[in-house]
């Protein structure tokens, strides 16, 4: 059964501050940050754009168990790797600096995903800001991403082979964001910041893309993406 609406004001800031609380459509989480009361946000993969996310040969949507969504969307094979969310500002805290992070596992035959590096990007009012970031860390030679097994898709291209020989790593000194581990047992990748001011009733943009190497991906289980308080330090 559901649970009951707050009956105060009081009462729905005790329980956003104390874990996610899905929003009616059921694509959208939202949350309180602890220190600041900052509203926090994690945009489901449904709720976000994916080229090719409807065509089951590139991505398939699959169950989620661990997950404050139902489904995912599981990175089949596609070369025009582009995810985009956005968010309206006036749903953000005013004055309050964010990050935005894609929160996702992997599967144990992912590849493709280490180079060429990704770009991400955020637009917020009149501020732009891109970064490289790599959604493939320099210690997951072998895949391991804590994927249940029922997560492991059916490779839909065994003509094709896994080559991690000619593997490339980041390198930390060519300034790239690498993914970290999540209490939860996913994994997120900072995407970059933005300050919102309030006031401004326009949309957040944010992107995670790679067109131009033309190496073909696959592997990626996405939850979601992830707006939350930017914590000093």
């Amino acid at each position: 059964a559901a649970p009951a609406p707050p009956s105060s004001k009081k009462e729905l800031f005790l329980r956003l501050s104390a874990g996610p609380a899905l929003l009616p459509d059921r694509l959208v989480s939202v949350w309180l940050d602890r220190e600041t009361g900052a509203k926090c946000y994690m945009l489901s993969a449904r709720n976000l754009f994916i080229v090719w996310g409807d065509t089951p040969q590139y991505w398939t949507w699959i169950p989620l168990e661990d997950s404050r969504f139902s489904e995912g969307a599981q990175l089949m094979h596609v070369c025009w790797f582009e995810i985009r969310g956005k968010i309206h500002s006036k749903m953000l805290s005013q004055d309050t600096t964010y990050a935005a992070y894609m929160v996702f596992k992997t599967t144990y035959n992912f590849y493709g995903l280490d180079f060429p590096v990704q770009e991400a990007s955020i637009s917020a009012g009149a501020t732009n800001s891109t970064r490289k970031v790599c959604l493939q860390g320099n210690d997951d030679d072998d895949g391991e991403g804590g994927v249940p097994e029922n997560y492991r898709p059916m490779v839909p291209f065994p003509r094709l082979r896994l080559r991690r020989r000619n593997r490339r790593v980041v390198s930390h000194e060519e300034n790239v964001a690498l993914p970290q581990q999540r209490a939860d047992g996913w994994m997120e990748l900072e995407l970059g910041e933005f300050l919102n001011e309030g006031g401004d009733d326009g949309e957040v943009s944010i992107s995670l893309v790679e067109t131009k190497g033309g190496n073909w991906k696959s592997g990626l289980i996405v939850q979601g993406i992830e707006i939350r308080r930017k914590k000093s330090g």
